[in-house]
């Protein structure tokens, strides 16, 4: 078979996977995922046809798929990817650019400083501020953090890229109790500990108080959350950031999903006070609705970006040009920004806008629709999260997994503030006023029955309006 019948038949499976992802059910069938047993052959001593790897993994793994790709996946912030963006894709890899120096890639790396230029720009972060595309939100929060430590422990006369943390000032991280788990990762990974970080108390949101907050002197780190895992909700950086920039402390955001309010005129009130911070982390596979690997660190200052993640070597002459491993982990990589240029280039200011606005609508009516069906809304929801208590945690649990089997949407359980519940997270351009419809009833009749024949059913709450803190 020819390179482009190959890749036409490659074309015409994916097309037809997501012409039928609609209709499917969300999460495989136990069928399907036992069949994935075929792909483990012993590897033979010869190799195989290509049109017979693709037809293997389409017959095969394509059922036993989640349909993240559809419009009722609610289990995770996960962004289906704009078909602008799938296209895209597959345009970068056939180019096969290795996305790491200007000079060898010429158009991707411009795609990449352009997308950067716009999301900078789109997002209402300060002028200059630099950049750099990389896997996803935890290596971004990483990524910015290895910046913080650079900054605070140059400010005190420490070189900490060529003298690595030996001997080095203390550092105090400061970081709300409800963190996301990949900040600490971050931390850890840096050699700045995931324990013995200063933790902040929060409200019953999930925000960070800031009546509660330290004392913050010497070198120090401040993380803010904008967009709490469970319940969207935002730490009150108008109120935080000016006296952790005064006390000359470095104030990173994890933004990886809330950051994207700021994108939209209607949205953008609830990150106020965030775009005066020194540096941000996101995820464009979450709310721009680009494939995967696609997270994205921004810092007020690229100088300490630079330093912090630049490379030198003989046969990496510098140039004019941005060249982008010098503000990223890696040097293999793939094109990253070719995707999000197709996104902001097809939605614009105004589609951007819309899809967020149009998933928190989305998550608002859920919430009104589960309130009135009797089941008690944990969250304020005001972004894309909800959280829903079914009652006590063994009813809650089995109904999550119900509704988990009963195919027709997919939400993961949680356990928040010490309430087990179930999280529905509204992140697709994919879902529609009827997939909402549809998946509402499927939560209420599953939640019915299953509460009906149980033991708890007696102890059902019912709903009551949660107070802010």
């Amino acid at each position: 078979m020819t390179t482009r019948k190959l890749l036409q038949d490659a074309c015409d499976r994916a097309a037809r996977y997501l012409e039928d992802v609609q209709e499917r059910r969300v999460a495989p069938s136990k069928k399907a995922v036992a069949a994935l047993a075929k792909l483990d052959v012993p590897l033979g001593k010869e190799g195989i046809a290509a049109e017979q790897v693709l037809r293997e993994l389409d017959e095969i793994a394509s059922p036993a798929t989640m349909a993240t790709a559809g419009g009722r996946f609610f289990g995770f912030v996960n962004g289906g990817a704009l078909p602008a963006t799938v296209a895209a894709g597959w345009l970068a890899t056939a180019w096969d650019q290795n996305t790491f120096f200007h000079k060898p890639t010429p158009a991707t790396a411009e795609l990449e400083s352009i997308s950067l230029k716009w999301l900078v720009d789109i997002l209402g972060l300060p002028a200059g501020t630099g950049a750099g595309f990389v896997t996803g939100a935890t290596v971004a929060n990483m990524t910015c953090l290895a910046a913080a430590r650079h900054a605070v422990l140059a400010k005190a006369g420490w070189d900490v890229e060529a003298n690595g943390l030996f001997g080095a000032p203390e550092i105090a991280v400061v970081i709300g109790e409800e963190a996301h788990p990949t900040v600490f990762k971050s931390l850890g990974v840096l050699g700045l500990g995931r324990d013995r970080v200063i933790r902040v108390p929060v409200d019953r949101q999930g925000r960070m108080r800031a009546d509660a907050l330290p004392r913050i002197k010497g070198p120090a780190i401040l993380v803010l959350q904008a967009g709490n895992v469970n319940s969207g909700a935002f730490d009150p950086a108008e109120d935080i950031v000016p006296r952790a920039r005064k006390a000359g402390a470095w104030v990173h955001v994890d933004g990886a999903f809330g950051l994207w309010a700021l994108a939209s005129p209607r949205l953008a009130h609830l990150a106020r006070g965030f775009t005066q911070a020194d540096s941000w982390a996101t995820d464009a596979h979450k709310w721009l609705n680009v494939p995967y690997d696609s997270g994205i660190a921004f810092c007020r200052e690229p100088e300490p970006l630079r330093r912090a993640m630049g490379i030198k070597a003989a046969y990496l002459p510098a140039g004019p040009s941005r060249d982008p491993c010098d503000f990223t982990p890696e040097s293999s990589r793939r094109a990253r920004g070719v995707e999000v240029w197709a996104a902001l280039r097809h939605l614009g200011r105004s589609g951007v806008a819309d899809m967020i606005e149009r998933c928190c609508r989305h998550a608002a009516h859920f919430a009104k629709g589960l309130r009135a069906a009797g089941y008690e809304v944990l969250n304020d929801v005001e972004l894309n999260q909800v959280v829903v208590s079914f009652g006590p945690p063994e009813l809650t649990t089995r109904i999550v997994e119900g509704i988990q089997d009963n195919g027709t949407c997919w939400c993961g359980p949680t356990v928040w503030q010490g309430r087990t519940a179930m999280r529905i997270s509204v992140s697709s351009w994919a879902t529609t006023d009827e997939d909402v419809e549809r998946s509402l009833g499927a939560m209420v009749s599953v939640a019915t029955r299953l509460s009906a024949a149980s033991d708890f059913s007696s102890t059902t709450a019912a709903p009551r309006r949660t107070r802010r803190a």
